[in-house]
């Protein structure tokens, strides 16, 4: 079983959903408390042993690569004013040389065609996809554990109440098959991409978090559009799972879908009330603005 060293990271989306904040400033650059969002999933997947980002970007991502490089001027001014605390933050988020990788997506074709863009970067290998709008902290950790009990592909879900199914991709299972260890890795009988209202095979939700074996690669190349008319990694890995095994993994946490204004918001809510020096603080605040 080859190790998974590298994630895919797709960020070419236009972030529409958060226009004006969006125009000028790359919606994964929208910070989570006092950190990017697609720091946060960074720090996720360096967490679980990831060694190697590929950025599938798009135009006008810029930011992105420099928040991922060096700031000479910056760390400079760091250094002489003294503030060691906030030079050694930067430094300890830092990747290290070449563990970063940035190709682009010419047109916005959909998640299928911006994994097969990274398809030369990743070569004959495992690898995972990690959707930057969702920050699911300790997910990838999960996943990499139930990858090294069962091998093969593996897909993040959670339960989503039954009216919601169709806004997201949906995946049937055999509740048979259980993982024994941990309870909570089923295998994959089907999958489906936002099913017509009422007609999804279960609800649970593909939630953002994937390993897949290489050969996605080869169906990537010549799928169809589908859903939506773009390029959906969901039809893809349905053909690769009639020769290989898919799996499961109900997340163990919370979800936050950064994505969308109100999941922002909640968001940056959980993630200030852990903080030990915000968090007291931003309770008293919730409470006094509910209570006024």
């Amino acid at each position: 079983m080859q190790p998974v060293r590298k994630a895919i990271i797709p960020v070419a989306g236009l972030g529409t959903r958060f226009l004006p904040a969006t125009k000028a400033v790359p919606k994964e650059m929208l910070t989570v408390v006092d950190r990017p969002v697609v720091q946060h999933v960074v720090d996720e997947a360096r967490a679980a042993g990831i060694e190697h980002f590929v950025f599938v970007t798009g135009r006008n991502k810029g930011p992105i690569e420099d928040h991922f490089d060096m700031a000479y001027e910056l760390e400079a001014t760091l250094r002489e004013r003294g503030k060691t605390a906030e030079y050694d933050a930067l430094m300890a988020d830092l990747p290290a040389a070449g563990a970063t990788s940035f190709t682009r997506q010419q047109a916005p074709l959909g998640l299928g065609h911006a994994v097969w863009c990274a398809r030369d970067i990743v070569g004959n290998e495992p690898f995972a996809v990690i959707l930057p709008d969702m920050l699911s902290r300790g997910c990838m950790t999960q996943m990499l554990a139930a990858y090294g009990r069962h091998g093969g592909n593996i897909i993040a879900v959670e339960e989503v109440p039954e009216d919601e199914t169709h806004k997201y991709g949906i995946v049937a299972v055999d509740e048979a098959f259980r993982d024994d260890e941990a309870g909570r890795t089923y295998r994959i009988t089907g999958m489906v991409e936002k099913p017509p209202q009422g007609e999804a095979p279960s609800n649970l939700i593909i939630s953002g978090r994937y390993i897949l074996q290489p050969e996605i690669f080869d169906l990537l190349a010549d799928q169809g559009p589908g859903a939506g008319n773009e390029i959906q990694l969901t039809d893809a890995m349905k053909r690769l799972a009639e020769s290989q095994d898919f799996f499961a993994m109900r997340y163990d946490g919370r979800t936050f879908d950064t994505g969308s204004k109100l999941g922002y918001l909640v968001a940056n809510l959980a993630y200030g009330l852990e903080d030990e020096t915000l968090g007291p603080q931003l309770r008293a605040e919730i409470k006094s603005l509910l209570e006024g």
